[in-house]
């Protein structure tokens, strides 16, 4: 098998998202080009765990209340993306989240 180097840098996307919403956010991921190496597409990395957070005053949680503990059973996932693509990857994240504030980062891949 012959292997040959990627077309273009990639980097990855980790975002955490309720279990139950995962697929939707995925979905608007995959539909702006997250997702995709090589001759593959829609490729993603997922793990459940529990998520936790206190929303304070002036927020609008999606989950719980203001002032409230809430634990949350959510995803960590994982997706690449064209580096070129990550000002919308992540606006896209931001959009078809449904946290006001979705926690996430993005890793620059320098295995290129």
């Amino acid at each position: 098998m012959t292997q040959r180097p990627l077309a273009e840098p990639l980097d990855v996307l980790v975002f955490y998202v309720p279990v139950a919403d995962t697929n939707a956010v995925l979905e608007a991921l995959f539909a702006v080009g997250a997702g995709r190496i090589g001759d593959y597409d829609r490729c993603a990395w997922f793990t459940a765990g529990t998520g936790q957070f206190r929303p304070l005053a002036g927020a609008n949680p999606t989950i719980g209340g203001v002032g409230e503990l809430e634990q949350v059973n959510e995803n960590r996932v994982e997706l690449t993306f064209p580096r070129r693509l990550r000002s919308t990857v992540v606006e896209t994240l931001k959009q078809a989240h449904p946290y006001e504030e979705p926690a996430f980062h993005v890793l620059a891949n320098v295995a290129e």
